[in-house]
Protein backbone atom coordinates (compact mmCIF):
# COMPACT_ATOMS: atom_id res chain seq x y z
CA UNK A 1 0.00 0.00 0.00
CA UNK A 2 2.85 2.38 0.24
CA UNK A 3 4.78 3.19 -2.59
CA UNK A 4 8.88 5.09 -2.55
CA UNK A 5 7.45 7.68 -4.28
CA UNK A 6 4.17 9.46 -4.83
CA UNK A 7 5.13 11.99 -7.60
CA UNK A 8 5.09 9.10 -10.39
CA UNK A 9 1.08 8.56 -9.01
CA UNK A 10 0.07 12.64 -8.43
CA UNK A 11 1.33 12.29 -12.22
CA UNK A 12 -1.00 9.61 -13.68
CA UNK A 13 -3.89 10.87 -11.65
CA UNK A 14 -3.70 14.10 -13.40
CA UNK A 15 -3.18 12.38 -16.62
CA UNK A 16 -6.33 10.67 -16.04
CA UNK A 17 -8.11 13.81 -14.83
CA UNK A 18 -6.91 15.21 -17.80
CA UNK A 19 -8.00 12.28 -20.53
CA UNK A 20 -11.53 12.45 -18.81
CA UNK A 21 -11.64 15.77 -19.73
CA UNK A 22 -11.12 15.27 -23.10
CA UNK A 23 -13.47 12.46 -23.22
CA UNK A 24 -16.67 14.46 -22.02
CA UNK A 25 -15.36 17.13 -24.39
CA UNK A 26 -15.43 14.84 -27.40
CA UNK A 27 -18.80 13.52 -25.88
CA UNK A 28 -20.05 17.05 -25.78
CA UNK A 29 -18.98 17.97 -29.72
CA UNK A 30 -20.55 14.80 -31.02
CA UNK A 31 -24.19 15.79 -32.32
CA UNK A 32 -27.10 14.35 -29.90
CA UNK A 33 -28.69 11.17 -31.55
CA UNK A 34 -32.60 11.64 -32.36
CA UNK A 35 -34.52 10.90 -29.47
CA UNK A 36 -36.38 7.10 -30.06
CA UNK A 37 -40.26 6.97 -29.86
CA UNK A 38 -40.86 4.69 -26.76
CA UNK A 39 -43.63 3.67 -24.65
CA UNK A 40 -44.19 4.46 -21.07
CA UNK A 41 -40.96 2.69 -18.95
CA UNK A 42 -41.27 2.14 -15.49
CA UNK A 43 -40.87 4.98 -12.91
CA UNK A 44 -37.23 5.12 -11.96
CA UNK A 45 -36.00 4.12 -8.51
CA UNK A 46 -36.81 7.16 -5.58
CA UNK A 47 -34.67 7.34 -2.21
CA UNK A 48 -35.75 5.53 0.78
CA UNK A 49 -37.08 7.16 4.08
CA UNK A 50 -34.07 7.53 5.58
CA UNK A 51 -31.77 7.50 2.24
CA UNK A 52 -29.64 4.83 4.25
CA UNK A 53 -29.15 1.39 3.98
CA UNK A 54 -30.78 0.60 6.99
CA UNK A 55 -33.70 0.96 4.42
CA UNK A 56 -33.10 -2.90 3.97
CA UNK A 57 -34.94 -4.59 6.28
CA UNK A 58 -32.51 -6.70 8.74
CA UNK A 59 -29.97 -4.01 8.36
CA UNK A 60 -28.27 -2.42 11.73
CA UNK A 61 -25.03 -0.36 11.74
CA UNK A 62 -22.75 0.38 14.57
CA UNK A 63 -20.17 2.88 14.33
CA UNK A 64 -17.13 4.16 16.97
CA UNK A 65 -14.54 6.51 16.14
CA UNK A 66 -12.05 8.70 17.92
CA UNK A 67 -10.39 12.01 16.90
CA UNK A 68 -8.24 12.63 19.92
CA UNK A 69 -4.81 12.62 19.70
CA UNK A 70 -3.08 10.46 18.26
CA UNK A 71 -6.14 8.66 17.15
CA UNK A 72 -7.87 9.46 13.94
CA UNK A 73 -9.36 6.35 13.24
CA UNK A 74 -12.51 4.22 13.56
CA UNK A 75 -15.09 1.18 12.74
CA UNK A 76 -18.15 0.95 11.04
CA UNK A 77 -19.77 -2.74 11.96
CA UNK A 78 -23.09 -3.69 9.45
CA UNK A 79 -25.18 -6.26 11.89
CA UNK A 80 -27.33 -8.75 10.09
CA UNK A 81 -29.21 -10.52 12.74
CA UNK A 82 -30.64 -13.29 10.39
CA UNK A 83 -27.56 -14.40 8.53
CA UNK A 84 -28.83 -13.56 5.14
CA UNK A 85 -26.40 -14.23 2.19
CA UNK A 86 -23.63 -12.52 1.30
CA UNK A 87 -20.88 -11.79 -1.78
CA UNK A 88 -17.86 -9.93 -2.35
CA UNK A 89 -15.87 -8.51 -5.17
CA UNK A 90 -12.60 -7.25 -4.86
CA UNK A 91 -10.92 -5.08 -7.49
CA UNK A 92 -8.03 -2.93 -6.17
CA UNK A 93 -4.85 -3.84 -6.12
CA UNK A 94 -3.44 -3.56 -2.35
CA UNK A 95 -6.46 -5.85 -0.30
CA UNK A 96 -6.96 -5.85 3.27
CA UNK A 97 -9.50 -8.38 3.96
CA UNK A 98 -10.25 -11.91 5.67
CA UNK A 99 -13.39 -14.38 5.53
CA UNK A 100 -14.31 -13.53 2.26
CA UNK A 101 -13.60 -16.73 0.32
CA UNK A 102 -16.18 -18.13 2.50
CA UNK A 103 -18.90 -15.69 0.55
CA UNK A 104 -17.46 -17.32 -2.63
CA UNK A 105 -20.37 -19.32 -5.04
CA UNK A 106 -18.18 -21.80 -4.70
CA UNK A 107 -17.94 -22.34 -0.63
CA UNK A 108 -20.26 -23.71 1.62
CA UNK A 109 -21.88 -19.95 2.37
CA UNK A 110 -24.03 -20.58 5.28
CA UNK A 111 -24.72 -16.63 5.57
CA UNK A 112 -23.11 -13.84 7.44
CA UNK A 113 -23.75 -12.18 11.46
CA UNK A 114 -22.23 -9.21 10.65
CA UNK A 115 -19.70 -7.47 8.05
CA UNK A 116 -16.96 -4.91 9.27
CA UNK A 117 -15.43 -1.99 7.77
CA UNK A 118 -12.89 -0.67 9.78
CA UNK A 119 -9.56 1.72 9.64
CA UNK A 120 -6.00 0.01 10.85
CA UNK A 121 -4.75 -1.25 7.63
CA UNK A 122 -4.65 -5.27 8.44
CA UNK A 123 -4.03 -3.91 12.09
CA UNK A 124 -8.05 -3.70 12.74
CA UNK A 125 -8.62 -7.61 11.67
CA UNK A 126 -8.67 -7.28 15.28
CA UNK A 127 -11.77 -5.31 15.14
CA UNK A 128 -13.51 -8.40 13.92
CA UNK A 129 -12.34 -10.23 16.43
CA UNK A 130 -14.17 -7.80 19.03
CA UNK A 131 -17.67 -8.14 17.21
CA UNK A 132 -17.31 -12.39 16.99
CA UNK A 133 -16.95 -12.25 20.71
CA UNK A 134 -20.06 -9.56 21.15
CA UNK A 135 -21.92 -12.34 18.96
CA UNK A 136 -20.95 -15.19 21.04
CA UNK A 137 -21.40 -13.22 24.40
CA UNK A 138 -25.06 -12.01 23.41
CA UNK A 139 -26.30 -14.34 20.70
CA UNK A 140 -24.67 -17.30 21.63
CA UNK A 141 -23.16 -18.10 18.29
CA UNK A 142 -20.50 -20.46 18.43
CA UNK A 143 -18.29 -19.34 15.58
CA UNK A 144 -19.33 -16.06 14.15
CA UNK A 145 -19.16 -15.52 10.59
CA UNK A 146 -17.99 -12.14 10.20
CA UNK A 147 -15.85 -10.95 7.07
CA UNK A 148 -14.59 -7.59 6.37
CA UNK A 149 -12.25 -4.72 4.78
CA UNK A 150 -9.66 -2.23 5.98
CA UNK A 151 -8.46 0.86 4.65
CA UNK A 152 -5.00 2.41 5.32
CA UNK A 153 -5.59 5.21 7.49
CA UNK A 154 -2.57 4.47 9.83
CA UNK A 155 -0.22 7.85 11.34
CA UNK A 156 -3.20 10.16 10.13
CA UNK A 157 -3.85 11.24 13.99
CA UNK A 158 -0.20 11.41 14.70
CA UNK A 159 0.81 7.67 15.81
CA UNK A 160 1.16 4.62 13.52
CA UNK A 161 -0.08 2.45 17.11
CA UNK A 162 -3.33 4.64 17.40
CA UNK A 163 -5.44 1.84 15.83
CA UNK A 164 -8.77 0.22 16.46
CA UNK A 165 -8.48 -3.13 18.30
CA UNK A 166 -11.04 -5.60 19.28
CA UNK A 167 -12.28 -3.71 22.30
CA UNK A 168 -13.67 -1.33 19.06
CA UNK A 169 -15.84 -3.98 17.39
CA UNK A 170 -17.65 -4.99 20.16
CA UNK A 171 -18.15 -1.91 21.34
CA UNK A 172 -19.14 -0.93 17.49
CA UNK A 173 -21.80 -4.09 17.85
CA UNK A 174 -23.31 -2.94 21.24
CA UNK A 175 -23.83 0.64 18.82
CA UNK A 176 -25.80 -0.82 15.89
CA UNK A 177 -29.13 -0.11 14.98
CA UNK A 178 -31.57 0.83 12.50
CA UNK A 179 -32.59 4.62 11.91
CA UNK A 180 -30.35 7.38 10.51
CA UNK A 181 -27.09 6.50 9.64
CA UNK A 182 -23.97 9.11 10.59
CA UNK A 183 -22.13 10.01 7.66
CA UNK A 184 -19.06 11.85 6.92
CA UNK A 185 -16.07 12.02 9.13
CA UNK A 186 -17.48 8.89 11.58
CA UNK A 187 -16.77 5.47 12.19
CA UNK A 188 -14.49 3.68 9.42
CA UNK A 189 -14.52 7.33 7.74
CA UNK A 190 -12.88 9.39 10.67
CA UNK A 191 -9.35 8.59 8.90
CA UNK A 192 -10.12 8.54 5.26
CA UNK A 193 -8.66 10.69 2.40
CA UNK A 194 -8.92 10.98 -1.28
CA UNK A 195 -7.38 12.62 -4.13
CA UNK A 196 -3.81 11.89 -2.83
CA UNK A 197 -4.46 13.29 0.51
CA UNK A 198 -5.92 16.94 -0.62
CA UNK A 199 -9.76 15.95 0.41
CA UNK A 200 -11.38 14.29 3.26
CA UNK A 201 -13.24 11.35 2.87
CA UNK A 202 -15.65 9.70 5.10
CA UNK A 203 -18.68 7.79 4.94
CA UNK A 204 -21.53 7.43 3.36
CA UNK A 205 -25.05 6.46 2.96
CA UNK A 206 -27.95 5.88 0.29
CA UNK A 207 -30.47 3.86 -0.71
CA UNK A 208 -33.15 3.37 -3.90
CA UNK A 209 -36.71 1.95 -3.62
CA UNK A 210 -37.68 0.21 -6.81
CA UNK A 211 -41.55 0.62 -8.03
CA UNK A 212 -41.91 -2.69 -7.00
CA UNK A 213 -40.85 -2.14 -3.46
CA UNK A 214 -37.10 -3.33 -3.50
CA UNK A 215 -34.97 -1.84 -1.59
CA UNK A 216 -31.32 -1.24 -1.95
CA UNK A 217 -28.80 0.22 0.27
CA UNK A 218 -25.10 1.17 -0.23
CA UNK A 219 -22.57 2.59 2.97
CA UNK A 220 -18.89 3.43 1.96
CA UNK A 221 -15.76 4.40 3.40
CA UNK A 222 -14.49 6.62 0.77
CA UNK A 223 -10.77 6.88 1.08
CA UNK A 224 -9.43 6.90 -2.49
CA UNK A 225 -6.03 7.15 -4.59
CA UNK A 226 -8.51 8.96 -7.38
CA UNK A 227 -10.40 12.22 -6.82
CA UNK A 228 -14.52 11.81 -6.32
CA UNK A 229 -13.73 15.46 -8.01
CA UNK A 230 -15.36 16.14 -12.02
CA UNK A 231 -11.67 17.29 -13.40
CA UNK A 232 -13.89 19.79 -15.39
CA UNK A 233 -15.37 21.95 -13.11
CA UNK A 234 -14.71 20.32 -9.84
CA UNK A 235 -18.52 19.08 -8.74
CA UNK A 236 -18.87 15.90 -7.15
CA UNK A 237 -18.66 13.07 -10.00
CA UNK A 238 -21.51 10.67 -7.81
CA UNK A 239 -23.68 13.36 -7.21
CA UNK A 240 -24.94 13.69 -10.99
CA UNK A 241 -26.87 10.17 -10.25
CA UNK A 242 -28.92 11.94 -7.83
CA UNK A 243 -32.01 11.60 -7.19
CA UNK A 244 -35.74 13.06 -5.50
CA UNK A 245 -33.38 16.11 -4.80
CA UNK A 246 -31.38 14.60 -2.25
CA UNK A 247 -28.34 16.86 -3.57
CA UNK A 248 -30.83 19.73 -3.32
CA UNK A 249 -28.73 23.54 -3.65
CA UNK A 250 -25.48 21.72 -4.39
CA UNK A 251 -23.85 23.84 -6.71
CA UNK A 252 -20.29 23.88 -8.92
CA UNK A 253 -17.91 25.40 -7.53
CA UNK A 254 -16.14 28.85 -8.38
CA UNK A 255 -13.69 28.64 -11.42
CA UNK A 256 -11.55 30.55 -9.02
CA UNK A 257 -11.96 27.51 -6.05
CA UNK A 258 -11.52 24.63 -9.00
CA UNK A 259 -8.47 26.30 -10.18
CA UNK A 260 -6.62 26.22 -6.93
CA UNK A 261 -7.69 22.58 -5.85
CA UNK A 262 -6.77 21.21 -9.23
CA UNK A 263 -3.10 23.17 -8.50
CA UNK A 264 -2.99 21.00 -5.24
CA UNK A 265 -3.91 17.66 -6.68
CA UNK A 266 -1.41 18.17 -9.91
CA UNK A 267 1.03 18.51 -6.96
CA UNK A 268 0.38 15.84 -5.39
CA UNK A 269 0.43 15.51 -1.36
CA UNK A 270 0.65 13.57 1.95
CA UNK A 271 -1.56 10.58 2.14
CA UNK A 272 -0.40 9.25 -1.46
CA UNK A 273 -0.07 5.54 -2.20
CA UNK A 274 -2.37 4.72 1.71
CA UNK A 275 -5.67 4.41 0.10
CA UNK A 276 -8.55 2.11 -0.28
CA UNK A 277 -12.63 2.26 -0.55
CA UNK A 278 -14.73 -0.07 0.76
CA UNK A 279 -18.25 -1.00 0.75
CA UNK A 280 -21.55 -3.07 1.46
CA UNK A 281 -24.46 -2.68 -0.79
CA UNK A 282 -27.93 -4.45 0.22
CA UNK A 283 -31.23 -5.44 -1.11
CA UNK A 284 -34.18 -6.61 0.43
CA UNK A 285 -34.99 -9.33 -2.49
CA UNK A 286 -34.07 -12.73 -2.03
CA UNK A 287 -30.56 -14.23 -3.97
CA UNK A 288 -28.27 -17.03 -4.03
CA UNK A 289 -24.87 -16.52 -4.01
CA UNK A 290 -24.22 -16.59 -7.28
CA UNK A 291 -26.58 -13.65 -8.00
CA UNK A 292 -25.29 -11.95 -4.50
CA UNK A 293 -21.53 -11.95 -6.14
CA UNK A 294 -22.51 -10.66 -9.29
CA UNK A 295 -24.10 -7.66 -7.69
CA UNK A 296 -21.09 -6.91 -5.75
CA UNK A 297 -18.84 -6.73 -9.18
CA UNK A 298 -21.78 -4.88 -10.68
CA UNK A 299 -21.34 -2.00 -7.95
CA UNK A 300 -17.85 -1.60 -8.28
CA UNK A 301 -19.25 -0.05 -11.24
CA UNK A 302 -20.61 2.79 -8.87
CA UNK A 303 -16.85 3.25 -7.44
CA UNK A 304 -15.71 3.95 -10.63
CA UNK A 305 -18.01 6.34 -12.00
CA UNK A 306 -17.59 8.63 -8.69
CA UNK A 307 -13.90 8.41 -8.48
CA UNK A 308 -11.49 8.93 -11.10
CA UNK A 309 -8.81 6.50 -11.43
CA UNK A 310 -10.47 3.28 -9.45
CA UNK A 311 -9.38 0.09 -8.25
CA UNK A 312 -5.86 1.08 -8.62
CA UNK A 313 -2.51 -0.86 -7.29
CA UNK A 314 -2.81 1.65 -4.40
CA UNK A 315 -6.07 0.64 -3.79
CA UNK A 316 -7.98 -2.35 -2.22
CA UNK A 317 -11.12 -1.69 -3.66
CA UNK A 318 -13.43 -4.09 -2.14
CA UNK A 319 -17.25 -3.97 -1.98
CA UNK A 320 -19.99 -7.12 -0.51
CA UNK A 321 -23.21 -7.47 -1.39
CA UNK A 322 -25.82 -8.73 1.44
CA UNK A 323 -29.40 -9.90 0.62
CA UNK A 324 -31.72 -9.91 3.13
CA UNK A 325 -34.95 -11.15 1.47
CA UNK A 326 -36.79 -14.42 2.68
CA UNK A 327 -38.47 -15.29 -0.41
CA UNK A 328 -37.55 -17.07 -3.45
CA UNK A 329 -34.03 -16.43 -4.43
CA UNK A 330 -33.43 -15.04 -7.67
CA UNK A 331 -30.72 -17.00 -9.39
CA UNK A 332 -28.34 -16.28 -12.26
CA UNK A 333 -29.27 -19.61 -13.89
CA UNK A 334 -32.79 -18.90 -14.44
CA UNK A 335 -33.82 -17.03 -16.99
CA UNK A 336 -36.74 -15.20 -15.59
CA UNK A 337 -35.07 -13.67 -13.19
CA UNK A 338 -31.92 -11.69 -15.62
CA UNK A 339 -33.86 -8.73 -15.97
CA UNK A 340 -34.99 -7.95 -12.40
CA UNK A 341 -31.06 -9.12 -11.45
CA UNK A 342 -29.98 -7.29 -14.13
CA UNK A 343 -32.06 -3.95 -12.82
CA UNK A 344 -31.03 -4.33 -9.22
CA UNK A 345 -27.32 -4.67 -10.04
CA UNK A 346 -27.75 -1.44 -12.03
CA UNK A 347 -29.35 0.03 -9.34
CA UNK A 348 -26.94 -0.72 -6.73
CA UNK A 349 -24.11 0.57 -8.85
CA UNK A 350 -25.59 3.83 -9.01
CA UNK A 351 -27.04 3.88 -5.10
CA UNK A 352 -22.64 3.40 -4.26
CA UNK A 353 -21.90 6.44 -6.57
CA UNK A 354 -25.07 8.39 -4.71
CA UNK A 355 -22.99 7.32 -1.01
CA UNK A 356 -19.37 8.27 -2.21
CA UNK A 357 -20.96 12.01 -2.93
CA UNK A 358 -22.71 11.54 0.31
CA UNK A 359 -19.49 10.52 2.36
CA UNK A 360 -17.63 13.66 0.66
CA UNK A 361 -20.38 15.84 1.41
CA UNK A 362 -20.85 15.25 5.02
CA UNK A 363 -17.50 14.75 5.45
CA UNK A 364 -15.64 17.88 8.24
CA UNK A 365 -12.07 18.78 8.43
CA UNK A 366 -10.18 17.52 10.90
CA UNK A 367 -6.82 18.30 11.55
CA UNK A 368 -5.24 19.92 8.41
CA UNK A 369 -6.92 17.59 6.18
CA UNK A 370 -10.27 19.59 4.64
CA UNK A 371 -13.28 18.83 3.59
CA UNK A 372 -14.82 19.28 -0.18
CA UNK A 373 -17.36 21.90 1.44
CA UNK A 374 -14.27 23.64 3.31
CA UNK A 375 -12.06 23.36 -0.03
CA UNK A 376 -15.16 25.10 -1.91
CA UNK A 377 -17.20 26.63 0.13
CA UNK A 378 -19.22 28.15 -2.86
CA UNK A 379 -20.51 24.63 -4.01
CA UNK A 380 -21.85 24.07 -0.51
CA UNK A 381 -23.23 27.64 0.62
CA UNK A 382 -26.95 26.44 -0.17
CA UNK A 383 -26.59 22.92 0.22
CA UNK A 384 -29.30 21.31 2.27
CA UNK A 385 -28.19 19.56 5.21
CA UNK A 386 -29.55 16.60 7.27
CA UNK A 387 -28.17 17.17 10.82
CA UNK A 388 -28.83 13.54 11.72
CA UNK A 389 -27.48 12.11 8.94
CA UNK A 390 -23.73 14.15 9.29
CA UNK A 391 -21.03 13.84 12.09
CA UNK A 392 -20.55 17.33 14.08
CA UNK A 393 -18.19 19.84 12.79
CA UNK A 394 -16.27 20.13 16.22
CA UNK A 395 -15.56 16.32 15.76
CA UNK A 396 -16.92 13.04 16.95
CA UNK A 397 -16.84 11.83 19.89
CA UNK A 398 -14.07 9.68 20.87
CA UNK A 399 -14.67 6.20 22.89
CA UNK A 400 -12.43 7.00 26.17
CA UNK A 401 -11.44 3.86 27.49
CA UNK A 402 -11.08 1.52 23.75
CA UNK A 403 -7.69 1.05 23.09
Amino acid sequence: MVFPSTRPLAVGLACAAAASSLLLAGAEASPAPRPAQRTAAAPGPVPGPLNAITDVPGILVGQVQSTRPPYLTGSTVLYTPDQPLAGVSVRGGSPGTWTTDTLAPTSANPGVDAIVLTGGSDWGMDVAVGAMHWLEDHKDITVPIVPGAVIWDIGRGGSDRARPTASWGYRAMQEAKGGPVRQGTVGAGTGALTALGTLKGGVGTASSVLDDGTVVGAVVVVNALGSTVDPKDCTLLGAALGIGGEFAGLRPPTPAQCKAFTRSLRAGSRGAARNTTIAIVATSAAMQNGALTRMASSAQDGLARAMIPSHTLSDGDTVFSVATGTGRQLSNDNGDDLAELTRIDAVAADTLSRAVAHAMLAATSVRTYKSYCDTFPSACAHLRREPSRTAPRGGTRSPHGLG
